[in-house]
């Protein structure tokens, strides 16, 4: 569909037309952003909406674990001062084999 660019005082700007509105379910306030040389105009929705939802249907599971759970807050994963992997970077790349990079 193509609409004409209006005028709306120092600004120019389109008419959504009310069936594109109910099928994208603008409300008052929108999202409005640039991808790729694209205008990308989509619902305003809060941050991390149905994510408890979607968690509650995932259900619990009872094999979690704790990959890394060695690895204190203060330790580094990137390479020392003398280009060496630092501990932390060892245990990983004995974690994910030995051909890692790290």
């Amino acid at each position: 569909m193509k609409v004409a660019l209006i005028d709306i005082g120092n600004s120019r700007g389109i008419r959504i037309p009310k069936p594109l509105i109910e099928q994208c379910g603008l409300g008052d306030t929108v999202d409005l952003r640039v991808e790729q040389n694209r205008l990308i105009i989509a619902p305003d929705r809060p941050p991390r909406q149905g994510w408890e939802q979607r968690f509650q249907a995932a259900g619990g599971s009872t094999e979690d674990e704790l990959l890394l759970d060695t690895i204190t807050a203060n330790e580094s994963i990137t390479r020392t001062g003398s280009g060496e992997p630092s501990a932390v970077g060892r245990r990983l790349a004995g974690f994910a084999g030995p051909d890692a990079r790290v």
